[in-house]
């Protein structure tokens, strides 16, 4: 039995055209006659022709078509948040003129089971810098010597960083909550690190993940005393946990709690319906992110919105001219004060 694969050459000889032609029906880069295509496809279907052969491509440019996208957390929790999702799809648009996949790795050890940074076929990385691995991952990168951008996190000098202004925007949400009278005030923290524990945050903690500690000094830059409590994820049975105790404190509780995503505030605004409290009447709640919590109605988080598919689309900019032999630039994006219904006055 002949197992050969059939070649575009076969292809253009049972079309009538030249192997030329055919090529452009496939790679779509140059205009053909509708009539032409159509030969091209029929004799491709003929054959059991499905396009070429990706290895032969990945030999000829001397890359494997992969970007490697490094997430901490389980891949599965990780897309159980919105801006996650959103920021993906700007990423894949960012990357789609290089006709790249994206590979989505974790950046713990998982035994040998799953692709790593180590072992991965990689022609780039991005980093999420939400993560308290993000330096032990950088160093991973850089001695492979493949380029890297990182969104949101301290990558040191020369590599492309695709940033939020995190600090400036929770100090804005704080100044919100001060100018309605609140003065006790707690937080619900994304992860401080990479063991992801749960409780309070005592005073001059080492937060080593840089989106916790800008939007945590944000707040503390208008409430030096604040309370914070750390959550283990962003999601909305994290937010309710931390709602739960920091709402047990009877007379002592917060009137307002800032959370550091909208999934935690929509769990604290639950944990505050449990203990029958009203929001805003009783307790302010904000969020941070600008997504859509399904079953919060009727409550519109008053938040900060961030650009996500922005930041996803910068980072595959990014890449891209780096593989193209390009300087790759640094970019720092602005979050907008979105008000809802869930402050009011202390």
């Amino acid at each position: 039995m002949n197992t050969r694969r059939a070649t575009i050459a076969d292809v253009a000889r049972r079309a009538g055209v030249a192997p030329s032609t055919a090529s452009v029906v496939f790679s779509g880069k140059t205009p053909s006659s509708a009539a032409t295509r159509q030969r091209v496809l029929d004799a491709a279907a003929e054959l059991g022709y499905t396009g070429p052969d990706p290895r032969a491509a990945s030999l000829r440019l001397g890359r494997s078509g992969i970007v490697g996208v490094v997430f901490e957390e389980h891949l599965g929790t990780a897309f159980l948040d919105p801006v996650n999702t959103v920021m993906m799809d700007g990423l894949a648009d960012g990357v789609s003129p290089l006709g790249a996949g994206l590979l989505l790795l974790r950046d713990d050890d998982n035994e040998g089971r799953l692709p790593t940074l180590t072992s991965a076929p990689l022609d780039a990385a991005v980093l999420v810098g939400c993560s308290g691995r993000l330096r032990d991952s950088l160093a991973t990168v850089l001695r492979r010597g493949i380029p890297v951008v990182v969104i949101e996190g301290d990558a040191g000098d020369g590599v492309p960083q695709i940033d939020l202004d995190n600090r400036e925007a929770q100090q804005q949400m704080a100044r919100h909550l001060r100018s309605l009278g609140h003065e006790r005030v707690a937080t619900v923290t994304l992860p401080t690190d990479a063991a992801r524990l749960r409780g309070f945050i005592a005073a001059g903690a080492e937060v080593t993940v840089g989106v916790t500690r800008d939007r945590l000094d944000g707040l503390r830059d208008v409430y030096p005393d604040a309370v914070a409590y750390a959550a283990a994820a962003s999601s909305i049975d994290e937010g309710l946990a931390a709602g739960r105790v920091l709402l047990a404190g009877g007379a002592a509780r917060p009137t307002a709690v800032i959370a550091q995503s909208d999934l935690l505030a929509a769990g604290v605004i639950r944990a505050a319906e449990e203990a029958g409290l009203r929001v805003p009447e009783d307790l302010s709640v904000t969020g941070f992110d600008g997504i859509t919590v399904d079953g919060l109605a009727p409550y519109r988080l008053t938040t900060m919105a961030q650009p996500a598919a922005d930041k996803g689309r910068a980072a595959g900019q990014a890449v891209a001219a780096m593989l193209g032999g390009e300087a790759a630039a640094s970019f720092r994006f602005t979050c907008t004060f979105r008000a809802g219904n869930t402050t009011g006055p202390a």
